[in-house]
């Protein structure tokens, strides 16, 4: 199956590329870190029809814009603000995409998605209380990207409480490690150095994207599932 192909393609790719970060050579991102998120994006795209397909094909382009413009980052401040956005956009169409996949479960555990919003939102607190004194100009942009990152793990909870499995385990592993991501990098950039950080947000941020993609794929995966109604 060409899906399993690009998939598989992806990992290999993406552990040659980790390796190469993890022994120093971070020179090869031009060429490497480019293809990645597309091999993703090819394996989504000959997936057979579902309806949130263009969807994850959006979220993905948009991970890859963020990616591409984030190669330039060390030139100037701009790239940085414009790989921001890409990635908030990106996000926020991760959001939109979890709130469309069909509950299979007609009622959640209240109790346990209270107590997740709840861990949710002291990781929001806690990081924004971390970083704050230390963000100068880029304040706000910085509370809008970490409460959309917020968001979009909550609606995956939400998801893992009422999707089918194992999608719904994919996709919820997938958001937490994406935080994770983005957490290590605005630690490293804002708060204190991390030795090692290109390797260890690539190395999140990679296994999120496979994580997500793979578990949409897996809730998608009945010819007969319908897509919930978009609620936002």
């Amino acid at each position: 199956m060409k899906t399993t192909l690009f998939l598989k393609i992806y990992i290999g790719f993406s552990i040659v590329y980790l390796l190469l970060l993890l022994l120093g050579y971070e020179n090869f991102d031009l060429f490497l870190k480019p293809i990645l998120i597309p091999l993703l994006g090819f394996s989504v795209y000959l997936h057979k029809k579902f309806p949130a397909k263009n969807i994850v094909l959006s979220a993905l382009l948009f991970s890859w814009i963020g990616d591409v413009i984030l190669l330039f980052a060390d030139i100037d401040e701009i790239y940085f603000i414009l790989g921001l956005v890409a990635f908030l956009i990106s996000h926020v169409i991760y959001t939109v995409l979890f709130n469309k996949q069909t509950k299979t479960r007609s009622k959640k555990n209240k109790a346990a998605f209270l107590i997740g919003s709840l861990v949710i939102a002291g990781y929001l607190i806690g990081m924004l209380s971390l970083l704050l004194p230390t963000l100068g100009d880029l304040k706000i942009p910085v509370i809008v990207y970490a409460t959309v990152i917020s968001l979009m793990l909550l609606f995956a909870f939400n998801g893992f409480l009422t999707w089918k499995r194992p999608g719904n385990q994919y996709v919820f592993s997938g958001a937490v490690v994406f935080v994770a991501s983005d957490s290590i990098l605005a630690v490293n950039k804002f708060y204190i150095p991390i030795e090692k950080s290109s390797f260890f947000i690539m190395l999140t941020y990679l296994v999120a994207q496979y994580l997500i993609v793979t578990g949409i794929l897996k809730l998608n995966s009945n010819g007969n599932v319908k897509a919930a109604n978009l609620k936002i």
